[in-house]
C-alpha cells in the first residue's frame, strides 16, 4: 500500500532537479554531518511537504516554532524553501528533503528526462504522477541529480516517498510496470547509497522493506486505517535507535491517538497530527 505524496500545491511548484544502501546506525549519530546535533527521540516533527486535508506547515511557522526538530520540506517547490533551509538549521533542526522515488511527477522541471522510465497512464489517485516502470540509468542519474542539489541546499536527510510501489500486486496489475519488487528495493537502496556518499541520511517512507539500515521511517495514519503498516518494521527502526515518525491525519483528538500509538510502540515514537478543529498540524515533544 502507498500512503501519500508531496504537497499538493502543484500550481506553485517551481523547482526542478539539479544535481543504495547505507551504513547502519541510529538517526543523527550515523551521519558524518552532525552539526544539528544527535537527536534524542521522540523529537518534534514539522512537515511542509505532505498536505492531506488541510494546509501543511508553512515556512514562517517552521522558522518561528521549530527548534531541534525533524523538519521535512520539499525544496523543489521554490527558492523560498531553499533559502529557508540554512535558517532552519541554525535553530538546531535536522532537515529532511522530500523526493518521490517511485513516480515521475509532471510538475517537476526534470519530468521530460524521467518520463521515459515511467508507465504511460497516470496514477488515478494523484493527478500528474506516473509510476516508475523501469529503473533505467537515466532515471537513476536524474534522481541522483536531485539528491546532489539537496546536498547543495543544505538538506541533511532524504525522505524517499512511494518507495514501496513495486511491492503492491494490485498496482502492478493495474499499471503494468515491469520493475520487480527486488529491483525496486535495489533501486531505492542505490539512491540511498548516493545520498550517504554526500553525507546525507536516508528516511524510508511507508515501508522498511529493504531499508532496515536507513536512519528512520515515516508512515501516514488515518482514523479509519490505523497501524496499517508492518508493526515490526516500525518497531525495529525504533529499537535500533532510528527515527520513527507517524503522521496522523484529520484527528478529533490528537492526544488520544498519540497515547494509543505510544502504548503500542513505546516512548521513542515521534508524532505529528493534523487537527480537525484547527485545520493545521499539531506538533508534540517540543524542546
Amino acid at each position: 500500500m502507498l500512503a501519500g505524496c508531496a504537497d499538493d500545491a502543484r500550481d506553485d511548484a517551481a523547482g526542478g532537479a539539479e544535481g543504495g544502501s547505507g551504513a547502519a546506525g541510529g538517526f543523527g549519530g550515523a551521519l558524518p554531518d552532525t552539526d544539528a546535533g544527535v537527536f534524542p527521540t521522540p523529537t518534534c516533527v514539522w512537515n511542509q511537504a505532505y498536505q492531506e486535508n488541510y494546509a501543511a506547515d508553512d515556512l514562517a511557522g517552521i522558522l518561528a516554532g521549530a527548534r531541534e526538530c525533524y523538519v521535512l520540506v520539499d525544496p523543489f517547490l521554490g527558492a523560498d524553501v531553499q533559502a529557508a533551509i540554512p535558517r532552519m538549521r541554525e535553530a538546531g533542526n535536522r532537515i529532511g528533503c522530500y523526493m518521490s522515488a517511485g513516480t515521475c511527477e509532471d510538475w517537476r522541471t526534470d519530468f521530460a528526462t524521467l518520463r521515459p522510465a515511467c508507465v504511460e497512464r497516470a496514477w488515478a489517485d494523484w493527478e500528474g504522477e506516473y509510476f516508475v516502470d523501469r529503473a533505467t540509468p537515466d532515471l537513476v542519474a536524474g534522481m541522483n541529480a536531485r539528491i546532489d542539489q539537496m546536498a547543495a541546499w543544505g538538506c541533511q536527510m532524504v525522505e524517499f516517498d512511494n518507495m514501496d510501489w513495486t511491492q503492491d500486486d494490485d498496482l502492478r496489475a493495474e499499471y503494468g510496470f515491469e520493475v520487480s519488487p527486488e529491483d525496486g528495493i535495489a533501486y531505492v537502496r542505490a539512491l540511498c547509497a548516493h545520498a550517504r556518499s554526500l553525507g546525507l541520511g536516508c528516511m524510508a517512507k511507508s515501508t522498511a522493506e529493504g531499508a532496515a539500515d536507513f536512519d528512520g521511517l515515516t508512515v501516514e495514519s488515518y482514523a479509519d486505517d490505523l497501524d496499517w503498516w508492518s508493526h515490526d518494521e516500525l518497531q525495529g527502526i525504533l529499537d535500533a535507535g532510528g527515527l520513527g515518525v507517524i503522521v496522523h491525519y484529520d484527528a478529533t483528538d490528537c492526544d488520544a491517538v498519540l497515547a494509543d500509538y505510544r502504548a503500542a510502540y513505546g516512548p521513542r515514537l515521534s508524532f505529528i497530527c493534523e487537527d480537525r478543529a484547527t485545520k493545521a498540524y499539531r506538533h508534540f515533544d517540543a524542546r
